[in-house]
Parts: structure tokens; C-alpha cells; sequence
């Protein structure tokens, strides 16, 4: 059955035919707390789905979400202590954030920005986003500037046009990339309009797609990632490392190699972050070291992406994949290839 309207509530996921009234019954709090959309794309897909497969636990609230650990918090990597001026995140020297809407496709339930994103939440005026591209027209060490929020695909293309224009005319600016969701949770928005509103003359354009499980790469997702790719729009990955999603060796190799046929370079596998009401999701980090040490034997360099930790606090991403190397220079070093086996890599100047 196609559907045609996003559903925003408990009531319409059930009318929907993706949630059971009996389980509807008992998520009221969720509703109360975290925004709902599911786009009809995502609905036809859970037609018929398992209530606790991959792609439900993503998309469909759960009474999970009301445990919430004393660990978790509202704004789990600190952006707010590096906002300089609404809608900016100035964390790193090079690169900044610009979060300009707060409107995303579908909310999944382990989003890092899930008190802060969905109806209600914060978006910028025009006095507001001409103060953010002030800030980063005025800060020359801006090399690369990140469009996030909310998803910036959820803009108009006009809109969209304006900022990437705004963006591309500033010499400082090498990079303009885009987080998104759209062209795994509503591809049809990929379109000419979208297309030509990423065109720019200067600065290079790049699309991280955020996608967590081989199940969403269908073939109409395929079909707009290569749309993409072949307007010349460098595709990049995001996942997150999702408890009951995919915290499996074969499910990450399924997914990554999907990916990578689809012309899009696996980037980062998030270790998930302390959002409220998130720890069902979580995995522990020797879990996720283990599975990605699993990964270096099962495929190419090119499926690898590098598995990062957001420190809590606003202090940044960190690599924390495992380690292959031990020992030190004075007294020579251990290395440990894929299958488990240890080779000794003499000290400089030891060999003859």
C-alpha cells in the first residue's frame, strides 16, 4: 500500500498499519518527549516489517526511550559551549557547523540532537543566518563549513541555493558538505531542483549519507545515490553503531560493501552518544572495537571506515578502533595483521 503523507504521530503510525494499537498504547510518554515523522517512503518499507527489525527500531518510538541513564545528556558532544553565534558550531580551527533549520525527514530514535531537533525546536531567521554567514565570511582559518542541523536536504532548493552560493563565494571556503538523511529516508526529494541548487563554481561539494543498515540501501536509494555520484557530488558515509541494528561483523561488511558499490566511501561508524533515553542503542566500546577489528579481515580498505568516539563535553571526535601495533622505537614494535597472528618490525637501524 502507498502511502502519501509523513506520519507525525502515534495515532498515524498505527493508521499507517507500522505500529500496533497495543503498543501504541503504552508510548504516550515517548510521543510527549520526542518528535515522530515517518515519510512514506520509510512507511511503505515497514509495511509488514517486524516491529523490532532494523529498520523499525531506527524509525518507531519505543519504551526504551524512557530509560534514561545518568550519564546521558541533553547536548551529548557540546555544541553549545563552541557556538559562537546562533547556528554556528566552531569546534575544530578549519571547520564549522551550520546548523540552519531544525526539520529533519524522519526522527530515529538515537539521535544525538533529539532534544534539540523537530517541530518547535530552533531555526534560523534570515537576521539569523545572514549573522551566521557573516561569522564564518569574517573567520579566514574557515576552510570547510558543514551544513547540519536538522537536515539541510529538508530546505528548499531555492533556499539551499542561497546559502551554497553564499558559501562558495567566500575564498576561504574549500568544502561545503552536507549531513543527510534524504536519500535513504525520502529519495524522491533528490530531484533536478536539488541538483542544481549543490552546484557551485569554487568550492568542492560533499554529501555525507547518513545509513545504518544494508536493508536501506534499496533500489531507489541506489538509483539517488547515483543520481549523485554521477552529477559529480562526492558521496561520503555516516553510520552509527546501533545495538540490535547493526552490531554484526556481517551486517557492517553487508552494509559497508553496499555502500561502497553504490560509489559512496564509508567515512566514520559512530559510537553512539550519550543522548537521553538512548542507552538500549548503545554498545560498549570494546564491543565496538571488536567488531571493527573484525571488519579488517572480511573487506578492502575501502569499506573501512574509522570508527570514532564524540567525547562528551564539546572536546571533539576521537578515532578509538582497535590496535594493531604495540612495542616502541628503542625497543622495536609488534604488529598484528588480520588474522590474529603477531610479526616483530625491528627498531631504525637494526637491520643489516
Amino acid at each position: 500500500m502507498k502511502r502519501n503523507a509523513t506520519a507525525r504521530s502515534l495515532d498515524g503510525l498505527v493508521a499507517a498499519g507500522v505500529l500496533a494499537p497495543e503498543r501504541a498504547a503504552a508510548l504516550g510518554r515517548v510521543a510527549d518527549r520526542y518528535a515522530i515523522a515517518v515519510t512514506p517512503y520509510l512507511l511503505d518499507q515497514l509495511d509488514g516489517a517486524d516491529p523490532d527489525s532494523p529498520l523499525a527500531r531506527q524509525y518507531l518510538p519505543s519504551a526504551g526511550e524512557l530509560e534514561v541513564l545518568p550519564e546521558e545528556r541533553a547536548d551529548p558532544i557540546g555544541d553549545e559551549a563552541w557556538s559562537p553565534v546562533k547556528g554556528v558550531v566552531h569546534r575544530y580551527p578549519d571547520r564549522v557547523l551550520l546548523k540552519a533549520l531544525h526539520a529533519c525527514p524522519v526522527y530515529c530514535r538515537f539521535c544525538f540532537r533529539r532534544e534539540m531537533v523537530g517541530p518547535g525546536g530552533d531555526a534560523l531567521n534570515a537576521e539569523e543566518l545572514a549573522a551566521a554567514l557573516d561569522y564564518i565570511r569574517d573567520h579566514d582559518d574557515v576552510w570547510e563549513v558543514i551544513l547540519t542541523g536538522g537536515d539541510p536536504l529538508m530546505l528548499s532548493p531555492r533556499r539551499l541555493e542561497e546559502i551554497v552560493s553564499a558559501l562558495d563565494a567566500m575564498p576561504h571556503v574549500g568544502v561545503i558538505r552536507l549531513h543527510t538523511r534524504v536519500p535513504v529516508a525520502e529519495p524522491s526529494r533528490v530531484n533536478d531542483e536539488l541538483l542544481a541548487a549543490l552546484k557551485v563554481s569554487d568550492s568542492a561539494v560533499w554529501l555525507a549519507i547518513h545509513c545504518n543498515h544494508p536493508d536501506e540501501l534499496t533500489v531507489e536509494v541506489k538509483g539517488v545515490l547515483g543520481r549523485l555520484a554521477g552529477a559529480g557530488i562526492p558521496l561520503v558515509s555516516q553510520s552509527v553503531l546501533l545495538r540490535g541494528v547493526n552490531d554484526d561483523a556481517a551486517v557492517l561488511e553487508a552494509l559497508f560493501r553496499g555502500l561502497v558499490r553504490a560509489r559512496v566511501k564509508p567515512y566514520y561508524l559512530h559510537h553512539g552518544d550519550l543522548a537521553p533515553g538512548t542507552g538500549h542503542f548503545r554498545t560498549g566500546l570494546d564491543e565496538g572495537r571488536t567488531l571493527v577489528k573484525q571488519l579488517r579481515g572480511r573487506v578492502s580498505g575501502l569499506c573501512q571506515p574509522t570508527y570514532v568516539l564524540d567525547i562528551p563535553g564539546g572536546h571533539g571526535k576521537a578515532p578509538v578502533g582497535p590496535d594493531h601495533l604495540s612495542g616502541d622505537a628503542a625497543t622495536g614494535y609488534v604488529v598484528e595483521d588480520y588474522r590474529g597472528g603477531r610479526h616483530a618490525y625491528p627498531p631504525r637501524g637494526t637491520l643489516k
